[in-house]
């Protein structure tokens, strides 16, 4: 237990990181999948197509081939950004492929006739969705949108493969410096596993109190 408490300050960096990187992608995916989702049910055919190319472009490629690309293939085409950000984005975005998918399931999932009357007062395809339909939307997807969470917080780990130092960065680094794989492993998967804790019991909490009376 003492290579755990000796480095500390290095496993508190990487945790840091990681939740640093989550909550930003997070934001990130929500605002992509939020627009995209409304792509894919818009009554414009070109903007459906497009949306749903996004989302079978981005889950049918791993994530850590989107990193790679990113991190050295941009560069080579002249656009530079810091490893953290270029992680955030593209996480973000891949992300957002599924966050999208939750979001229109949750579209789907609005009675019909709430659109029907949005649309008998006045209200452009865009206001509706706006108003009407993505308010309740989002309130029956808190549950796989949280699930969307922990995976994005899984998926963080990857970063470290492009030279992020989050939380399984640092532990390999801390591994690499005392050689004890298992305690410095197991530290690092039961903090992963605390924070995944976390986002679960604030899930819970958010779909009981938003719940719809039917």
């Amino acid at each position: 237990m003492n290579v755990i408490t000796d480095h500390l300050p290095e496993f508190g960096s990487g945790l840091l990181l990681t939740v640093e990187l989550t909550l930003l992608s997070l934001a990130g995916a929500l605002v992509a999948g939020i627009v995209v989702a409304a792509m894919r049910v818009s009554p414009v055919g070109v903007l459906r197509a497009a949306g749903m190319a996004y989302v079978e472009t981005l889950q049918n490629i791993p994530l850590l081939v989107w990193l790679v690309l990113a991190v050295f293939g941009l560069p080579e085409i002249g656009v530079k950004a810091g490893l953290f950000t270029t992680a955030v984005v593209v996480i973000s975005l891949y992300q957002g492929a599924y966050t999208a998918e939750a979001v229109r399931s949750g579209i789907n999932a609005v009675p019909a006739g709430q659109g029907e009357a949005a649309r008998a007062l006045g209200l452009t395809f865009t206001q509706s969705l706006r108003l009407v339909i993505l308010p309740q939307a989002l309130r029956t997807v808190v549950q796989p949108l949280g699930n969307i969470a922990i995976m994005t917080l899984m998926n963080t780990a990857l970063a470290a493969a492009v030279g992020v130092v989050e939380l399984t960065a640092a532990a390999n680094r801390v591994n690499l410096a005392e050689a004890q794989p298992i305690w410095i492993f197991v530290a690092a998967g039961l903090a992963y596993m605390a924070l995944s804790g976390v986002v679960g019991l604030a899930t819970g909490t958010l779909e009981r109190k938003l719940a719809i009376l039917r």
